[in-house]
């Protein structure tokens, strides 16, 4: 566990070496979630923590797989219940601790191993007056170049006062599959204009905005708190997913590409790595008092 004066974060290096808990410690009040919290039941899997780190991919891939440089790359589903291989494996991988303190934690990951892709990953944690620095850094161990890319996906809590505010360009629309169809104006989608703070949709999202700029926030009236996502400039993709008004969660998952971008054209957002070369990652969390 990570704390300072102002934010307590759990981590769970065996469960995909994702975070548990983010909680703000506001003075005068129990402690507040910032991030979803985890149900701390192994069993309910990674998808009950409150963040999982995306590597050497975010999201779905079609086709059974990708073509790069001539050659097909097969990968098959990783997931029960999921048509396509997705978010890669480390979310589903131990990681090993390689260093903690009060404020700082490092994790790595040796054994990455995915359709093509063979990989290895390091996570490093930060508290820094109470916001949470996370960078992930993922190395191509293949014996040949391939695209990669990375990501983040934080869980949210999700009550009825909630806003988002982020700005964007475009928009891809997806299909029942959750794949991406055509790529539009945000302005061709108002009820998806989050440039003001808006509450979530009332239908089903479940979203990729390109364009992005970085930084969004999420007001909590409820928890008295608002929070401040900063992502490095190469995650300049924002996925929002949420399943409806009844959910008590949402996310907000800054990642490098689109869905199913190595089969989109020119494979948008994925950096090609060869052997030895890595790929850098980066997101913090800030919250500050409503």
């Amino acid at each position: 566990m990570l704390q300072d004066s102002r934010t307590r974060v759990g981590i769970v290096p065996e469960l995909g070496g994702g975070i548990a808990f983010m909680e703000a410690l506001l003075p005068g009040r129990r402690d507040v979630p910032v991030l979803r919290r985890w149900t701390h039941s192994k069993s309910d899997g990674p998808f009950a923590l409150a963040c999982n780190v995306l590597v050497p991919f975010s999201n779905r891939i079609s086709g059974g797989g990708f073509t790069f440089r001539g050659a097909f790359h097969a990968i098959a589903p990783n997931l029960a219940g999921e048509g396509f291989p997705i978010h890669g494996d480390g979310f589903q991988r131990a990681w090993a601790i390689e260093m903690t303190s009060g404020e700082a934690a490092s994790l790595t990951l040796g054994n990455g191993q995915i359709g093509p892709f063979r990989y290895g990953a390091r996570q490093l944690f930060h508290l820094e007056d109470g916001a949470l620095h996370v960078e992930v850094v993922v190395t191509n161990e293949t014996s040949g170049p391939l695209p990669f890319g990375a990501g983040f996906h934080p869980w949210f809590p999700r009550f009825a006062g909630t806003t988002l505010r982020f700005r964007a360009s475009d928009v891809w629309l997806e299909d029942t599959r959750h794949l991406p169809t055509e790529l539009v104006d945000v302005a061709a989608r108002p009820q998806w204009d989050f440039s003001a703070a808006r509450p979530l949709p009332k239908a089903w999202i479940n979203n990729a905005f390109t364009g992005w700029l970085g930084a969004a926030t999420i007001s909590q009236p409820g928890l008295h708190i608002a929070i401040d996502i900063e992502a490095s400039p190469n995650l300049d993709v924002a996925v929002v997913y949420s399943p409806g008004p009844d959910a008590d969660f949402f996310c907000f998952e800054p990642v490098s590409h689109a869905v199913d971008a190595y089969n989109l054209p020119g494979r948008p957002g994925l950096t090609v790595l060869e052997r030895g070369q890595s790929l850098h990652a980066a997101m913090t969390l800030r919250w500050s008092p409503l």
